[in-house]
């Protein structure tokens, strides 16, 4: 048990500015099991943007509270995912070869791709969620980021990790992925549409999923498989996805 509380620890400490216990730091061997705990994080996450909304809600307009919830969410992280995306846009925007793909995606300056995509990904993502009834949006936020990490989870098991002269601190917990591992990132990330009630909602798992597919075979083709900044791209797309699969079946079958 002390052992999966480290391992837990490992991946709040690295996926946010959470504080954490003065003994938890990125050892590799603990970071490496940490993928399973992934969606937890995404609940926690999730829970602080909904409790943000939730209570800047009587204070503001839906839309300022959703505005304040997308902003604490994205301070939580430190825009780890958002980063992702970013670098991924300016990477397979930019580069016509694995190996200038890769060299862009290592830069961390933000080049026109990048700019427009997370302005993008970030204007999508405040519509849709506005779009959303306000009683739903809280548990949608929580949903969302934890099914979408659950998902990008998934692109760590499916796709090797191709930067294998990378010293990064990401590289341990995007390699070796077992399936136990997904398994537990798959309970987490599912247990949130239960407090929808309604059944119709774990149909978004599929647009989620072929959202992941069509990223994880551009990836293959360019890249050959997947990097940090790939998983943090999937993640933001399929929580997109999410947003817009719930609004579709608010609308059509709820």
């Amino acid at each position: 048990m002390k052992k999966e509380i480290h391992i837990f620890f490992t991946a709040l400490m690295f996926f946010t500015r959470i504080p954490c216990p003065k003994w938890v730091n990125h050892d590799p061997r603990y970071l490496r099991l940490s993928a399973k705990y992934f969606s937890l994080v995404g609940i926690i996450v999730g829970g602080i943007g909904a409790a943000v909304f939730y209570g800047t809600s009587f204070l503001f307009s839906k839309e300022i509270a959703l505005f304040l919830s997308m902003f604490s969410t994205i301070y939580a992280t430190g825009a780890f995912h958002e980063d992702g995306f970013a670098d991924v846009c300016d990477g397979f925007g930019g580069g016509w070869t694995k190996e200038k793909i890769l060299l862009i995606m290592k830069d961390s300056r933000l080049g026109t791709y990048g700019t427009i995509g997370i302005l993008l990904l970030l204007a999508i993502k405040f519509v849709a969620l506005s779009e959303l009834p306000i009683q739903y949006i809280p548990i949608a936020l929580i949903a969302g980021h934890s099914l979408s990490r659950f998902i990008a989870v998934t692109l760590l098991y499916t796709h090797p990790y191709v930067r294998e002269n990378d010293d990064s601190k990401a590289k341990p917990a995007a390699k070796n992925i077992s399936f136990t591992m997904v398994l537990v990132s798959a309970v987490f990330g599912i247990l949130p549409l239960l407090f929808f009630m309604n059944p119709w909602l774990f149909i978004t798992l599929i647009p989620m999923y072929i959202s992941k597919m069509f990223l994880g075979a551009k990836f293959k083709k360019w890249i050959g498989g997947q990097t940090g900044d790939c998983a943090g791209a999937v993640q933001q797309l399929s929580e997109v996805i999410f947003y817009l699969s719930v609004i579709a079946i608010w609308n059509y079958i709820w």
